[in-house]
């Protein structure tokens, strides 16, 4: 069959895939589109591939249009209310061969062949809207930038490292950076085998996290409505360091000073009551501009937790996640649960100590939970989607206080789950009505981080 387009021709793919933009699949592919029996999560890419480009989607290491090593890829946006588009999810990419990639280097690796040059084109996911009728926003190639490759790079190696330490089963996106190892599979189920170890790993693939598609889309929209201060100024700068590197040495001349001699340093007038106030002091600690975001935080997507120690070490506070809904937590299985994905995310703890009632600060530390407590953790998860399901969620009712079945702290060592409301009405529907107290909603909630297991297994370590 002729294509419409000359696969040879770099500028030829370009402009016949930019005729996308504005259109639909039913508008713009073969009526044959209309007999398609693709399913599953990845179908509008193998429609595109198929109905409008014109060749079968693969599994192949090397890229969709090999002759001119580009890789075609296509996913999802979400609009927000002020009419700006996100990215809905992470950018899937190749899935990793665990045997293969210990014996590669990232420049001849199966990774960089396969996407060092993508086409990429987002389409509006609209709830309710056949797969046919998403409108496709933006069309365009995207190269890495040099700055954010050195990163990449790094990123890569560490997992390959991971693999070949025998580890291929602990991989967690919270690793690494920018470049992910996210599950990839129909189930948990879904496992290969690895090189130096006899434990099956989950199947995974590389992928960009969220937050880097955010500001891929930002280029490609040409949208200048995010201001970013950069902490890796200059592809020299990020041979040298890490992101870790960078943030540390920023850090580390503050520590065992006060927050007013932290200010006076820095020269930075803050409201020490506002509620911001921790995140912007870290700003001026890491020199960016206050009305600027951390750009390598917010393509990293770190998850910035300042703590505040008592003398004992012990955090003043149990670390709360943001709360559940009860209708969502029973349709979720845990592999793709809200919980795990934010259990898989880079933390950035930022730990003040008091002393003689001022807070000093102390350390800082880069920190992704290992998966010995993401398992143990799962255990806080099934237990809570469990008295869920079953409408067993109070225990007994002592005067005006309900005591609830879901996992307290001498459930776990790791987590555990409790009120995260403004009062007692701030509810959520259940799926199941209580049987105990035969009520239809209940009062918010939300997993929380025992204080003893962040002093433990983060601060002191």
């Amino acid at each position: 069959m002729k294509l419409p387009y000359n696969s040879k021709d770099k500028k030829s793919v370009i402009e016949y895939a930019k005729l996308l933009k504005g259109k639909t699949l039913r508008q713009i592919c073969d009526p044959l589109i209309l007999e398609h029996n693709y399913t599953g999560k990845g179908n509008f890419g193998q429609i595109l591939e198929k109905f409008y480009f014109g060749y079968e989607p693969n599994s192949k290491s090397e890229a969709d249009f090999f002759e001119i090593g580009m890789e075609l890829k296509s996913s999802p946006l979400k609009q927000l209310r002020n009419n700006e588009y996100r990215s809905k999810e992470r950018l899937v990419l190749n899935i990793i061969n665990y045997i293969d990639v210990v014996n590669q280097n990232f420049e001849t690796s199966d990774f960089w062949k396969k996407n060092a040059n993508i086409l990429l084109i987002f389409y509006w996911h609209q709830a309710g809207y056949d797969i046919l009728d998403y409108l496709i926003k933006l069309v365009d190639e995207w190269n890495f930038p040099n700055t954010d490759l050195e990163i990449i790079k790094k990123d890569w190696e560490l997992i390959k490292q991971k693999i070949a330490d025998g580890n291929a089963h602990e991989l967690s996106e919270g690793d690494t950076f920018y470049l992910g190892a996210c599950t990839k599979g129909a189930n948990s189920n879904s496992t290969r085998k690895q090189p130096f170890s006899d434990i099956p790993a989950m199947q995974r693939a590389y992928s960009l996290k969220q937050g880097y598609v955010n500001h891929i889309i930002a280029s490609i929209a040409n949208d200048t409505t995010g201001v970013y201060g950069k902490l890796i100024t200059s592809v020299e700068v990020a041979e040298k360091l890490t992101i870790e590197d960078a943030v540390i040495s920023k850090f580390k001349p503050y520590f065992g000073k006060t927050i007013e001699q932290i200010l006076s340093i820095t020269g930075v007038e803050l409201n020490i009551k506002a509620k911001n106030f921790y995140a912007n002091l870290t700003k001026a600690i890491l020199g960016i501009e206050l009305d600027k975001e951390i750009e390598e935080f917010e393509k990293a997507e770190i998850r910035v937790k300042t703590i505040r120690l008592k003398e004992n070490n012990l955090p003043k506070e149990d670390i709360s996640f943001p709360t559940f809904k009860y209708e969502e937590i029973v349709n979720e299985e845990w592999d793709d649960s809200n919980f795990k994905d934010i259990l898989e995310h880079k933390f950035l703890f930022v730990f003040f100590q008091f002393e003689n009632d001022e807070l000093i600060l102390r350390k800082i530390k880069f920190w992704n939970m290992p998966y010995d407590d993401i398992l143990e953790s799962k255990k806080v998860w099934e237990m809570t989607k469990k008295n869920v399901l079953e409408g067993n969620i109070v225990k007994e009712i002592v005067g005006t206080t309900r005591y609830t079945n879901f996992p307290n702290k001498s459930f776990s060592s790791v987590s555990h789950v409790r009120p995260h409301a403004t009062n007692a009405a701030d509810t959520y529907p259940l799926p199941t009505e209580d049987k105990l107290t035969k009520v239809k909603e209940y009062t918010k909630h939300c997993f929380w981080l025992n204080n003893t297991y962040v002093r433990d297994e983060i601060y002191l370590k």
